[in-house]
């Protein structure tokens, strides 16, 4: 009995740890009950041994795929000429204690295991009987198929073909009318027709192909159509596409009105900002008028004073290294600022961005000649000034020797010319040129003459002087003077300044 099996091709499934074996058997013992398989696949991949044996307990499923009949060649040839019939479909066969097999009640058909694709048969076109089992066979057989076959790109493919299909493949096809020539194809051969023998071996040729690509054409055709439509044309070379600034918007709903500030009387000088806004220069009689009137309304010069100290504190905290300089763990990297003032409102400003600049353990040394007389702006700034740490000195030898980091220089005022002649004023110019450290003037005026001490920047208030080139590179700070007050004086101003109280100025 067990040699009727042989040359039968059967599914066996070992559970989860071995997986689904599949071959035809070449040998069945009954004694040690094994059985063998030849050409075997596992998990649907082509086994490397040409066989393998199991025993009765490994096998948890046997499924008869098909059985030979008695003019079928019993010769085990490859694989590949294997065809799995369907007439063993969906038959399960049990291993009994004595290792022979017997056929048992027909399961639901299982998709686990892995089914192998037919090939191609020519079959002539005839008409078959089927009987109702065969048929029913036939469509659990095509199912497992179709599933097996459902990863597969010829299968997807070919998918539309096969979908009003489900014939067995030995199964004949009826003649279909409108064919070329009379000719029939079989669903299957259609489907599962492709030999991957036909497969070319050859590389895709690139370069073949990229070379059909006329580039030079393209981009003349491309080129042609934009010098027709109007738009800008790439292949133009004196025409340059638009750039923008990181901070600039694309989109505009209106055109930019760079020149929003606009003066009384004829600018003799004009800058412009970061943004491209023109900052036209103003007299110094205009200057004073215009603090005369914020004065007025309320801006008085205590209030000027502190926004100013606050401005200019502020830059020296940026020229000074910021937060790369001023961190609580660099303790011991103190800079150092070296603040001359004079007798006047602009030496009361320096006092204030010295004490702000105290506040921010910036060491700083202020140096103020001794008067009789100070102005209460002066006094009330240098009350506040000796809260802090910082060192005020009237002596310029009390000054250090060694290079400072910062020299703020405050010595200057319009209004109080005869101070130049001084010799404690020729003495700090002489100190502040050896010294040889960047200067910042705050607010400085503007001379016909050449000033002792050359900044390397210049803070304007408000508005900018017309300032040379020894006032260096001019920043202008915002000390919070209302639009209505440059209105009432005949300046139609608008805020260059946008989200920041210190900007740059550059030469118009």
């Amino acid at each position: 009995m067990a040699t009727d099996w042989l040359g039968s091709i059967v599914s066996i499934n070992c559970g989860d740890s071995l997986g689904v074996y599949q071959g035809r058997v070449s040998a069945v013992d009954q004694v040690s009950q094994t059985i063998s398989l030849t050409r075997p696949f596992h998990n649907g991949v082509k086994c490397l041994v040409p066989e393998v044996t199991f025993r009765a307990g490994d096998i948890t499923e046997l499924k008869i795929l098909e059985i030979p009949g008695p003019g079928d060649n019993q010769h085990f040839g490859d694989v590949h000429q294997t065809e799995f019939g369907p007439s063993g479909v969906g038959c399960q066969v049990g291993i009994s204690q004595n290792g022979t097999g017997k056929l048992v009640k027909k399961p639901a058909p299982s998709s686990s295991a892995p089914q192998n694709i037919p090939k191609r048969t020519d079959v002539k076109s005839q008409d078959v009987a089927v009987s109702p089992q065969q048929q029913q066979c036939s469509k659990s057989y095509v199912d497992r198929h179709m599933e097996s076959l459902s990863q597969s790109k010829s299968f997807r493919r070919r998918h539309n073909s096969w979908s009003s299909s489900s014939r067995h493949p030995n199964q004949a096809t009826p003649k279909k009318s409108g064919l070329k020539n009379g000719q029939m194809k079989n669903k299957d051969d259609e489907c599962f027709g492709d030999d991957i023998e036909e497969i070319p071996d050859t590389d895709f040729d690139f370069e073949g192909n990229l070379a059909l690509f006329d580039k030079a054409a393209v981009f003349e055709e491309i080129d042609t159509y934009e010098r027709r439509s109007g738009t800008r044309s790439r292949g133009i070379p004196n025409e340059r596409p638009t750039r923008y600034r990181h901070d600039e918007n694309i989109l505009e709903s209106e055109p930019i009105v760079y020149r929003r500030i606009t003066v009384p009387h004829n600018v003799s000088k004009e800058f412009c900002t970061d943004s491209g806004l023109v900052v036209p220069s103003v007299s110094y009689e205009l200057h004073k008028k215009l603090l005369s009137v914020a004065e007025k309304h309320g801006l008085t010069l205590e209030r000027r004073l502190e926004m100013t100290g606050v401005c200019a504190s502020q830059m020296a905290l940026t020229l000074l290294g910021g937060p790369n300089r001023l961190n609580p763990k660099n303790v011991h990297q103190r800079p150092t600022v070296a603040l001359l003032c004079g007798p006047h409102v602009k030496g009361a400003q320096g006092i204030s961005c010295g004490r702000h600049l105290a506040n921010h353990d910036v060491q700083v040394i202020l140096f103020l000649p001794n008067f009789v007389k100070m102005l209460e702006s002066i006094t009330n700034e240098l009350s506040l000034f000796s809260k802090t740490q910082g060192q005020q000195v009237s002596s310029l030898k009390d000054l250090p020797t060694s290079p400072v980091d910062l020299v703020i220089n405050c010595l200057d005022c319009p209004e109080n010319v005869f101070l130049r002649d001084q010799p404690w004023y020729k003495a700090a110019v002489a100190w502040a040129n050896q010294n040889r450290a960047p200067v910042l003037s705050i607010d400085p005026p503007v001379h016909e003459v050449e000033q002792g001490i050359d900044a390397k920047w210049s803070l304007a208030l408000g508005l900018p002087l017309p300032l040379g080139e020894h006032a260096g590179r001019i920043y202008l700070c915002d000390i919070g003077i209302p639009q209505q007050v440059f209105q009432e004086v005949g300046i139609n101003y608008h805020s260059p300044f946008g989200c920041k109280f210190v900007i740059p100025l550059h030469s118009a």
